[in-house]
């Protein structure tokens, strides 16, 4: 048996009014994908935080290859063959690849940087480990899938041994998961060993070798993959059994309250990205949109809540027209946004979390009396809701940017949902988030369903959108391109439909 690259030996981490890790151990063999799975909120992203440098243990020892070490910044680590995938790119936009991958340890001829140099090992590295970027392509200009393999490829050119992935499929479509699981194989073929947090059982059961758990900032145990199933592993997560298949009644849906008439949208390059779309979601229903990432979901969702201007066609909302209204009107209307991005459109990241719990209603009552706010009632709704939705942080006035992703869209849930607005969009809404929490939201979502409101899922999770769905629409190319039934199609054809074809059989609709 192989010996351990690290070992992290009963770590301690503490913030103010919280223990993140309380005396962890963590081994890692060489050569293995080894799956640090844990809740929302758990403290795994603490424990690499602190393998990685960013943060210093209260207590405990850290070791790399047998030698004990103290690793007080990221340089250290990376001087050690430790390099970070983070979950929320650490990347410049306007900047190129390679301007982002040499950042911090630039190489000079000259007293000049050597970007072609650089761009040459770049192309180097991308070929050898089947990684396709383009050196001299800009940030701003690439998918979030291809950000992400810069992000590997900055650890790879850093001469990264030991890789840390923080929730990398998060952000990914199904095909470009597939794509990161070759990489990561053949990664670990060239003799790497990659730390993977993620609460994802599948990609686990899928890819790796063993998996340490931790529960509520406790180590739970390490087990071998192949000795456990996802029902196990779920429950050493969450403390209890959880059930996987979404229950729910037959819908009984009633009067239409979205109708979406020719609906033109346009992308920030002005090409029609939603082009002619038809589509009406009724009371009592829950409508999933399936779709490959950047067929004019997000313009879609962004014209309809008032985001981005509607080129032509109409918007209606109980039969009022509100097509390119302002936000606030959106909102008022009866509209609750669950937006894709928490950070850019869900959270101010700086306000405390209580704070961004009414940043819908603030200037109602009782928030609000004649422009003051009544920081009192803030706060009690905060810890009501921070309660019912069971986010995990210090208290209501903690920033939001310090709560684990997951918590974060927790909180933006709770605050869109406890309005109950007639008409609910849930965009990518269990995004990064565990087994249980991923229940949770479900069930809140069917609870909105069942008191009649109209529910629009966009996710680019089939399994959610055909457990969850009442009726599935199709989108491709800007277009409604089918309206089928969740109980009469399957994977497969769903996919076929996605990229264009044509329905298998006839009676899906």
């Amino acid at each position: 048996m192989q010996g351990f690259v690290i070992e992290m030996l009963n770590i301690r981490k503490e913030f103010p009014g919280i223990v993140a890790n309380d005396n962890i151990t963590l081994q890692v063999k060489k050569g293995e994908i080894h799956a640090l799975l844990g809740e929302n909120g758990a403290g795994k992203s603490t424990l690499m935080n602190v393998l990685f440098g960013l943060y210093q243990p209260e207590k405990g020892e850290i070791r790399v290859k047998g030698n004990k070490v103290n690793i007080t910044n990221p340089n250290i680590a990376n001087e050690l063959g430790i390099g970070m995938v983070h979950q929320h790119f650490m990347l410049v936009h306007n900047f190129t690849v390679t301007e982002n991958i040499i950042l911090g340890s630039e190489p000079t001829k000259g007293g000049k940087i050597s970007i072609d140099e650089a761009a040459e090992k770049i192309a180097d590295l991308s070929k050898r480990y089947g990684l396709a970027v383009d050196p001299y392509a800009k940030i701003e200009d690439i998918s979030v899938g291809m950000q992400q393999r810069v992000e590997i490829l900055k650890t790879l050119y850093r001469g990264a041994e030991i890789l840390i992935f923080d929730e990398p499929t998060a952000v990914l479509t199904p095909q470009e998961i597939k794509e990161l699981i070759q990489i990561m194989s053949r990664l670990v073929e060239e003799g790497k060993s990659i730390i993977l947090i993620t609460h994802k059982l599948k990609e686990i059961m899928e890819v790796c070798d063993r998996c340490t758990v931790i529960r509520k900032g406790k180590g739970i145990g390490t087990v071998n993959v192949s000795e456990s199933n996802p029902d196990e592993l779920a429950a050493l997560m969450v403390g209890r059994e959880v059930h996987f298949k979404v229950e729910k009644k037959e819908a009984t849906p009633k009067d239409v309250v979205l109708d979406i008439d020719q609906l033109v949208v346009l992308d920030s390059r002005n090409i029609p990205s939603v082009n002619g779309l038809k589509l009406d979601v009724k009371a009592g229903e829950i409508l999933g949109i399936a779709g490959v990432d950047g067929n004019g979901q997000t313009e879609l969702i962004e014209g309809i809540t008032g985001l981005r201007k509607v080129k032509s066609g109409s918007v209606k909302l109980n039969g009022k027209d509100i097509t390119n209204l302002p936000v606030r009107k959106v909102t008022e209307s009866g509209i609750g946004h669950i937006p894709q991005d928490r950070h850019k459109h869900g959270l101010v990241l700086d306000f405390s979390i209580g704070e961004n719990m009414v940043l819908q209603t603030y200037y109602q009552k009782p928030y609000s009396n004649s422009g003051k706010l009544n920081f009192t009632k803030i706060y009690d709704k905060a810890r009501k809701l921070i309660s019912e939705y069971d986010v995990r942080t210090p208290s209501e006035f903690t920033p939001a940017r310090a709560l684990s992703g997951g918590n974060q869209q927790k909180a933006i849930i709770a605050r869109e949902v406890d309005r109950s607005p007639d008409f609910l969009i849930a965009a990518q809404p269990t995004r990064g988030l565990d087994v249980g929490a991923i229940e949770f939201i479900h069930s809140k979502l069917i609870e909105e369903r069942d008191k009649g409101k109209a529910v629009l899922l966009v996710s680019f999770e089939l399994e959610e959108v055909m457990n969850l769905s009442d009726r599935i629409a199709v989108i491709y190319e800007g277009k409604i391109v089918a309206i089928v039934n969740p109980k009469e199609t399957n994977e497969q054809e769903l996919g076929l439909l996605m990229a264009g074809g044509k329905k298998e059989r006839e009676g899906v609709s």
